[in-house]
């Protein structure tokens, strides 16, 4: 575990063998534009844009483990050859910049077969060649915009996939990934599993604690002993619902200490989301208290997301011993050269370092001067 002393968002931030430049990390952020799971120009200008731009990690999109396990058909995946070599030079472009390379690998469950976001992110109608079954581990649909039931999954289910998510981290580490990610938030299916909402199973794999969070510990496990012990094992996990139910968090927590125990290496805390109208508190870092409860009752370094957009802000939750690293998605589209300008707002010395030399001397030499006037 990292230290708990006061840290600050330009402090490098070391994890296995990996250092990151500093503690601001591109959360992963679909990007709906991948042609049968395989990404192109569009996710290398992006992404190597995001890391020209100063962060210390740029996390690549849910990437899908299976077909099935796409929310839309645009996603990217990790099931076959091309999709592992379409990342290569992601990955060579990220690091050329700067910043460590990591992807986010997930199977979207009972949410999958879905429109992109701009065609109205609602399932796909179940007569349209393009829509498929999506799986689940009870047959309960989300509702709201994603009606459609989904198969309730058998044992051979369960191991088919788990065994997808093995095969999906041994191909982000042949494309070059020195970060991984396990989607285990969101209403996808890891987290499917572990709600009571939407797992109503009366095996090993529903009912208690134990049960319920069974398909993502063994997950977890069979992609440990794949994933190369040096690098960062994370997971970003659904910690609670805002739907009334306090012991969901409390849960969490234990959770959050058996993953500790069996090598899980950082934390992120984002948001259940398995039901349409949970009573979201929505507000600036609204998770970080939740985060830091994690961070010191787990004993394992965390990140959190949502409304994090101020340099001062981000850099309170590190001094404060909220969380180790600060995950931003919308603050950097908006501007992909945040970590720059927060350098300049913190009084960070020399900030310039946190971007690769061309692109920190032309906004240098180019940014507005404030002791002239206009």
């Amino acid at each position: 575990m990292s230290s708990l002393s006061p840290l600050s968002l330009f402090d490098p931030f070391p994890l296995k063998d990996v250092t990151l430049r500093n503690r601001i990390a591109v959360s992963p952020m679909c990007q709906y534009s991948a042609t049968e799971g395989v990404i192109n120009d569009w996710h290398y200008a992006h992404l190597a844009g995001l890391a020209r731009g100063g962060a210390g990690l740029v996390i690549a999109e849910a990437t899908a483990v299976s077909p099935e396990g796409r929310i839309t058909p645009g996603c990217a995946g990790l099931w076959n050859d091309d999709q592992t070599e379409a990342f290569v030079p992601a990955v060579a472009a990220i690091k050329a910049a700067g910043a460590v390379p990591g992807i986010q690998i997930a199977h979207a469950g009972r949410k999958a077969s879905a429109n992109r976001p701009w065609e109205g992110d609602d399932h796909i109608a179940e007569q349209d060649p393009r829509a498929w079954q999506p799986i689940a581990p009870s047959a309960i649909p989300f509702g709201a915009n994603l009606p459609r039931r989904p198969r309730a999954m058998t044992k051979d289910d369960i191991h088919r996939v788990q065994q997808d998510y093995v095969a999906a981290a041994q191909r982000a580490r042949a494309a070059g990934f020195e970060w991984l990610e396990l989607h285990f938030a969101h209403g996808y299916l890891a987290q499917s599993f572990l709600s009571p909402h939407s797992n109503r199973r009366d095996d090993e794999y529903g009912g208690s604690l134990e049960n319920r969070s069974r398909f993502l510990v063994e997950t977890f496990e069979a992609v440990r002993d794949v994933w190369p012990e040096n690098l960062p094992l994370t997971l970003r996990l659904g910690v609670i619902e805002f739907d009334g139910r306090e012991q969901t968090f409390e849960e969490s927590i234990e959770l959050a200490r058996r993953f500790a125990a069996k090598g899980l290496d950082l934390l992120d805390v984002s948001l259940g989301f398995n039901i349409p109208g949970a009573a979201i508190p929505w507000g600036p870092a609204f998770m970080a208290p939740l985060a830091e409860r994690i961070r010191k009752e787990a004993g394992i370094p965390t990140a959190t997301s949502w409304f994090i957009n101020d340099p001062q802000q981000a850099d309170a939750l590190l001094r404060e011993g909220k969380v180790d690293l600060v995950m931003l998605g919308r603050a950097l589209l908006e501007n992909p050269h945040w970590p720059y300008e927060a350098a300049r707002a913190l009084g960070v010395d020399k900030a310039a370092w946190v971007l690769p030399a061309p692109y920190a001397h032309w906004l240098e030499r180019y940014r507005p001067r404030r002791d002239v006037a206009a």
